[in-house]
């Protein structure tokens, strides 16, 4: 393709509930925003998610709420979709389990299987002999084998290691934790990791640069050991049915489903976007431009970044990801989000009582980066008011003030201060350093400097030129303050206006109690 496009993925949510603050602000809202600088500045660019309708965790979930995972994953998709309409999270593709996808899952699967890049292997997993069931993921929890956390099979949440369902300590059913469980080998299709490990190494060596410093630890630690091989398809029933002769009954990993649906979600989402395209990975051949950007919570750093990568060394030909950045936990009261325990806030219910533009500040200046941090509501409403909603209004009634005066000059002064303004927010936004924190930190500091700003008739003009552009230069956050005042959110890489005519600006509404 001819010209380049820039793909944000976060990966899918399970469709098991709404998404909450915790989702929210770690990848969901930090894809949003880097969606919207690249396009502010100029760039094709896409944003991707969805639901994942696969895991098995839908099912324990159903039956803990006493639903069908079917009419479960129908809900929770349209809750989520509401959600993020709601935090003004614009999504290009939101792709769920359609005739499509499970035909792009099939297709991956099977040319690695055609191509023998798949390996059958007996791998250990717990068995409920009761139920005459294997366990895995959410069917079973035991002590993570690298951190000691408890914690279901399959990635634990503590460290982010992959654990196979048989290296769990001490396994026990989900469902009957008393019922006596046993390991037994099963034939199942494998990819051998540890082959790809010299090109793995290779590429996560010329990425480091871009690595947060727990998935650099993280990918250092995995490598430092042989690469275990990691299942592709499982001896259970819910998922898409693997169609390989050697594992009959058996169906697709749902965590290996990651890239088949990241090129899912970036065919949907060009062709929502005007694209018509010749085949369904055509964005993803190595020779099409496209740059594709992850973000995504650590815990998922390993089906994505580590297996997902492999496989596509494995295919040959893809281009491979360019950056994976990733967040850590975000807490509710300083206890981490919990769905089962009701200790929640959903995205949606917050957004109907506080202005969007106030939560997706707040979110910014507190997400979880590189530690986890917390939310509370009297934070929210203390932080939004102080910095940003109190300080925003005093400088509209300044503006209000010289309104009606026509045009006025701007000076070279005030240019190249905006200039140097657009810098500080360029190095919070551009990749390969985005971060929310440090965009959120710019727009305390540029706000609080126009608020003390003494505006005399000398520098009027000058006053209004800057509040428009620190106005452009946070309207990724505040989308809808800057929809109000601006004709448009495109960002001047250099602010060179010689005059500008002053407009009445909307004011803020605090976060309330």
């Amino acid at each position: 393709m001819a010209r380049e496009r820039l793909m944000v993925m976060s990966p899918a949510p399970t469709a098991n509930g709404d998404l909450h603050l915790g989702h929210v602000a770690g990848p969901f809202l930090a894809a949003d925003v880097c969606t919207r600088y690249a396009r502010a500045t100029g760039h094709d660019a896409m944003f991707g998610t969805g639901m994942h309708f696969t895991q098995n965790y839908i099912v324990t979930a159903a039956r803990r709420l006493g639903t069908s995972p079917e009419e479960l994953r129908l809900r929770s998709a349209d809750e989520v979709a509401a959600t993020l309409a709601a935090l003004g999270i614009g999504v290009d593709a939101f792709g769920c389990v359609d005739d499509r996808f499970v035909k792009m899952v099939l297709n991956f699967y099977d040319r690695l299987h055609r191509d023998g890049k798949l390996r059958l292997k007996a791998v250990p997993f717990p068995y409920l002999p009761s139920t005459g069931e294997y366990l895995t993921d959410s069917y079973v929890r035991g002590g993570c084998p690298y951190c000691l956390a408890d914690g279901c099979a399959g990635l634990c949440e503590n460290c982010a290691h992959p654990v196979l369902p048989g290296e769990l300590i001490d396994p026990r059913s989900t469902a009957d934790p008393a019922a006596p469980v046993e390991l037994r080998d099963v034939d199942v299709l494998v990819l051998p990791l540890e082959e790809y490990r010299e090109e793995l190494v290779a590429y996560f060596d010329r990425i480091r640069p871009t690595m947060r410093p727990r998935l650099a630890r993280l990918i250092d630690d995995m490598l430092s050991r042989p690469l275990a091989d990691f299942p592709v398809t499982q001896p259970i029933s819910w998922g898409i049915p693997a169609p390989f002769a050697e594992t009959p009954g058996q169906v697709i990993y749902a965590d290996l489903e990651g890239m088949p649906w990241s090129m899912y979600c970036t065919a949907t989402a060009a062709e929502s976007r005007g694209a018509v395209l010749g085949d369904d990975d055509e964005l993803w051949h190595a020779d099409s431009g496209t740059r594709v950007v992850y973000f995504l919570g650590l815990d998922a750093s390993f089906p994505f970044a580590v297996v997902g990568v492999a496989m596509l060394l494995a295919h040959g030909g893809y281009l491979l990801p360019e950056q994976w950045i990733t967040n850590e936990f975000y807490e509710l009261d300083n206890e981490k989000f919990s769905t089962s325990r009701g200790h929640v806030v959903s995205g949606r219910e917050l957004a109907a009582e506080v202005p969007r533009d106030l939560i997706r500040f707040y979110l910014s200046a507190t997400g979880p980066e590189f530690q986890r941090t917390n939310f509370t509501r009297a934070a929210l409403t203390k932080v939004a008011g102080t910095r940003l909603v109190e300080p925003w209004n005093r400088v509209v009634s300044k503006v209000d003030e010289i309104v009606g005066l026509g045009a006025l000059p701007v000076s070279e002064r005030s240019r190249s201060a905006a200039g140097r303004m657009v810098a500080q927010f360029t190095a919070a936004f551009e990749l390969p350093g985005f971060s929310l924190a440090a965009a959120a930190f710019a727009l305390v500091e540029q706000l609080a400097r126009l608020d003390r700003w003494p505006v005399g008739s000398d520098d009027a003009g000058d006053f209004c030129h800057e509040v428009e552009v620190f106005l452009r230069c946070a309207a990724p956050i505040l989308i809808d303050l800057a929809a109000k005042a601006l004709p448009d959110t495109a960002i001047p890489l250099r602010p060179d206006a010689v005059e500008v005519v002053p407009a009445r600006l909307p004011r803020l509404t605090g976060a309330g109690s």
